[in-house]
């Protein structure tokens, strides 16, 4: 396999695995939102029941409780990390992602504190019941989850001679992490200084750039799509101090949710501009009547199949914020329009910051919009409508002079066969048959995960993998990030899917 190759196979897993947590994260963050925004006076008032002591007690609870998670994102990262690059006995990784983690903060609290080393420049905090360690954030969850994964892909299957046999295996994993991040934790503190520093200089050059910098933000966010290293950018302006420093707490998703009933939401502004509001005009307006000219420049005989695709994926667009299926439905036919739908991501981020929006949380669908934006006062929500507008005006004509003037419309596999979910003798689910031979046949298959909208499988041979089989399965899409590396878009129901092919795998 090339160099090239295993970068991308690298980080394409790297954004799998970051997706449990921060799937977390944004249920946990509508949760608090809502409690939040229940508990202020402004709701309050409106809805006088909510000032009853027993439900003013149940909202503190439920409040108090969400906003502990996201004091966990690093051990969280840690966890996931581990088990997401783990080839095999993955929740071995993860059990040894939470012992490293933990070692690291121990074995770096202990140099600290020795009193042999000046550290006075160092951030120091208590986590997780140690005093006085090393505040790396996220990116001590990043870096303890990489090296776990890599520790335990390499030596979970070690074997020890006859007197010593028990330790071997699985069972070494945890002892090498031990080690290893005992040494790491001695050496960090030395290093972080300088590290730390870089990055809030890229913090405050991304900040200094002001609404430039959120439409390049914008524009990543939307052209790494294809990738699905839009997560890895996500997950790093959310929970480090690339995305922002306030009072002490790094990340735009991260100040947001600790600071949300704490100040003034206009205070947050900043902040909230690299957030979920930024896709509100074109994942509720734009692509929704992308969608309808779609639709409408689609020949007589496509237009029911091309309806029912359409229908189902503005419903994803618009209450979940998933807009891989509308975007993958004419990604590969009209590239220039992907370009251009990127760039109008970049707009909407950047116009919004400018015209001082302040909605935060990550899905930037209807449910965020109502919660973070409508029931929040003073954060001028009306304007991601006004924009919206304007943007489902620029979207269809765009999108209906395209397929006009190239007189071209969607694939939308007019031999699909019917979703079948009922099994056979031996216990597969058709589906699920017809995805692993569309994948190649079982042998040529290495794993299979999935995020949000994608089956993300690791492959051996791409020259065995069937499009046209797959796309029969339902598949919205098919992208290839590397030779060993492809995903299968099924939008919302990929859960299901994943499920159904690995339970095929077993028998």
């Amino acid at each position: 396999m090339s160099k090239k190759n295993k970068i991308m196979d690298f980080f394409s897993a790297l954004g799998r695995s970051l997706m449990l947590p921060i799937a977390t994260l944004a249920a946990a963050g509508l949760i608090l939102g809502l409690s939040s925004a229940l508990l202020k006076p402004q709701i309050q008032a409106a809805l006088p029941f909510l000032q009853n002591s027993v439900v003013v007690y149940v909202l503190t609870l439920i409040k108090t409780i969400t906003a502990t998670v996201f004091g966990m994102i690093p051990v969280l990262f840690a966890i996931c990390i581990a088990f997401g690059l783990a080839k095999e006995e993955k929740e071995i990784a993860a059990f040894a992602g939470f012992i490293g983690y933990y070692t690291f903060l121990l074995s770096a609290s202990i140099i600290i504190n020795s009193g042999a080393f000046n550290f006075a420049s160092l951030k120091m905090s208590n986590i997780l019941g140690i005093e006085k360690t090393i505040e790396m954030g996220a990116f001590a969850g990043i870096l303890t989850g990489i090296l776990t994964s890599m520790l335990h892909n390499k030596f979970y299957k070690i074997d020890f001679p006859i007197a010593i046999a028990f330790y071997g295996g699985k069972r070494f994993v945890a002892i090498v992490v031990i080690g290893a991040m005992t040494l790491l934790g001695q050496v960090m503190p030395f290093v972080w200084v300088p590290i730390s520093s870089g990055i809030n200089s890229l913090g405050s050059l991304i900040a200094s750039s002001g609404h430039t910098g959120v439409f390049l933000f914008g524009f990543l966010e939307r052209i790494l799509i294809p990738t699905g290293l839009h997560h890895v950018l996500n997950g790093v302006f959310r929970t480090t101090s690339v995305g922002g420093v306030y009072q002490g707490v790094e990340g735009c998703l991260n100040i947001f949710l600790q600071f949300f009933d704490k100040v003034d939401i206009s205070q947050l502004k900043q902040f909230t501009a690299f957030l979920g509001q930024g896709k509100m005009p074109f994942m509720m307006f734009g692509l929704p009547a992308a969608a309808y000219a779609i639709y409408k420049t689609s020949p007589d005989n496509k237009k029911p199949k091309v309806k029912a695709l359409m229908v189902a994926g503005v419903a994803a667009s618009i209450v979940s914020g998933i807009t891989e299926p509308l975007e993958f439905s004419f990604m590969f036919i009209a590239p220039q329009l992907f370009l251009f739908h990127a760039i109008m991501g970049g707009i909407s981020f950047g116009i919004l910051s400018l015209l001082g929006v302040a909605i935060g949380n990550t899905g930037g669908g209807i449910i965020d919009f109502l919660i973070y934006g409508v029931l929040v006062p003073g954060s001028r929500w009306y304007i991601v409508i006004l924009v919206g507008i304007v943007f489902a005006v620029i979207y269809y004509m765009v999108f209906k002079w395209y397929f006009t003037n190239k007189n071209i419309s969607i694939d939308v596999n007019e031999d699909v066969e019917e979703e079948d979910f009922s099994k056979d003798s031996s216990g597969k689910t058709n589906l699920a048959v017809k995805i692993i031979n569309g994948l190649g046949g079982i042998d040529n298959i290495v794993a299979v995960n999935n995020c949000i909208s994608r089956l993300r499988v690791d492959i051996k041979d791409m020259s065995l993998v069937n499009e046209d089989l797959l796309k029969k399965t339902g598949s919205m899409g098919i992208v290839k990030p590397s030779l060993t590396h492809i995903h299968v878009i099924y939008g919302p129901k990929v859960e299901k899917v994943a499920k159904q092919v690995k339970e095929a795998m077993k028998y």
